[in-house]
């Protein structure tokens, strides 16, 4: 099963601060050993809300929206896609993650045959 974990972007609208040095370390270490086992199919930081857009369908007409946007609770600072085999897998994976706070909300992929 393939599976998306979301970091959360939280209270850390544009100005994070950069990790320390062993803090990006911790975090190489952690991917070689999901990149190792197999697990990681993608993965990567966004810019922030300030820099995206959003498009609303409403019938036949599209509006463009201009970021930042207001709600973090509801963004998506990083992603990782990984491929599992169960939930638990995934849960167990992202429980040893070097991360001192933060959210992620993991999700599995709805796949279709043919696609």
């Amino acid at each position: 099963m393939r599976v998306l974990i979301m970091a959360k972007e939280g209270e850390q609208i544009e100005a994070t601060t950069p990790p320390t040095p062993e803090a990006i370390a911790e975090y190489h270490k952690f991917n070689e050993e999901l990149v190792k086992a197999g697990v990681v199919l993608g993965a990567g930081r966004l810019y922030p809300s300030s820099q995206s857009k959003r498009i609303r369908f409403d019938g036949k007409k599209r509006t463009v929206i201009d970021g930042p946007f207001a709600e973090t609770k509801e963004l998506v600072a990083g992603y990782w896609l990984w491929q599992v085999r169960s939930m638990d897998e995934a849960l167990e994976w992202l429980k040893r993650a070097p991360y001192d706070g933060g959210i992620f909300e993991i999700r599995q992929i709805l796949e279709y045959e043919g696609m």
